[in-house]
């Protein structure tokens, strides 16, 4: 079976090296498609995506483009590769049924999460705010809608309390991979019948913003918890402190207190200076410790570090 592979950024990556692994007498990758190259870091150079580089180390052939759709060179790329089936992983367009229908197997995609719940481009970052203990991945076939194709198999991953964006997205490409392969032989055989979504249960989750990192002080402190380790890497979770900004990368839940006469009513305020954490007053009572910060063109720095570097006092106030 000729497979062709769509993806772009590093989340793909573990899905492509499965199949590179899985090549052999039944199945043949035989091209990749991805976004063009970018300008990335301080200098701005033009920078390959992750799946771009590997596919070449590879010596597969690679075609990169702006937009699929309408694309004469794209369609011919495809017929050129006449693959029996299309491989999606966060390639980052949305395709055309000229491109998804063409191969006689239909076109799969790994998606991270266990649709219908989280349709859209960024379900790991909304599967940590709503503070979900589970998730997975779902491997669907594509159809014209947003995530909407039936079902063909899915695998489920416990959510641990401080766990990050970026470490969920590791633990879910890894997991995307192992099913992706354990799904292709019987899926090319006709042993696995896809499975309609039950589309009344859907719920969405749109891409993130650089407007979206900044902290309410006034939320309770389990959901600036979720806030916190839900945009870590990005764009970052950030407040305002002594006239500057902060971004704040990690942060630990600390046990409610009602009552308590450390209590400022004042979501924001620092509490308690400890060897390793800031604790800071959020709102519902509630209290949470600071771990891991940063200033403006600085090193990410421990709560320690923060502490003896910016010397803040009990009283002093994020927001």
């Amino acid at each position: 079976m000729r497979v062709l592979f769509l993806g772009t950024p590093e989340f793909a990556i573990p899905s492509l090296q499965a199949l590179l692994n899985f090549s052999s007498s039944d199945f043949e990758l035989v091209g990749v498609v991805s976004q063009p190259d970018r300008p990335a870091g301080r200098g701005q150079k033009l920078t390959p995506p992750p799946v771009k580089v590997l596919a070449e180390q590879s010596g597969l052939p690679v075609f990169q483009s702006e937009r699929l759709r309408d694309n004469p060179d794209a369609l011919q790329f495809l017929r050129e590769k006449d693959p029996q089936l299309i491989v999606i992983v966060a390639f980052g367009q949305i395709l055309t049924p000229e491109f998804f229908d063409y191969p006689p197997l239909g076109s799969l995609n790994v998606h991270a999460s266990l649709l219908p719940k989280y349709r859209g481009a960024a379900p790991i970052a909304h599967t940590l705010i709503n503070g979900d203990t589970q998730t997975g991945v779902t491997i669907m076939k594509i159809d014209e809608g947003m995530d909407t194709g039936d079902i063909v198999s899915q695998g489920t991953v416990a959510v641990e309390e401080n766990t990050t964006q970026g470490e969920l997205e590791d633990l879910l490409a890894h997991q995307g991979a192992k099913l992706l392969i354990q799904t292709l032989p019987p899926y090319a055989k006709g042993e696995m019948r896809p499975q309609p979504q039950d589309h009344k249960k859907a719920t969405y989750a749109p891409r993130m913003a650089k407007q979206d990192a900044q902290i309410d002080w006034n939320r309770s402190a389990p959901e600036i918890h979720n806030w916190i380790r839900a945009l870590n890497p990005w764009p970052t979770a950030a407040a305002h402190f002594q006239g500057g900004k902060v971004k704040i990368w990690r942060s630990r839940r600390v046990e409610e207190i009602e009552g308590d006469s450390r209590l400022s009513g004042r979501p924001g305020a620092i509490l308690a200076l400890g060897q390793d954490e800031i604790i800071v007053e959020c709102g519902q009572t509630t209290l949470l410790s600071l771990g891991e910060l940063q200033l403006p063109n600085r090193a990410r720095i421990s709560a320690r570090d923060f502490v003896n570097g910016i010397n803040p006092r009990v009283g002093d106030l994020f927001t």
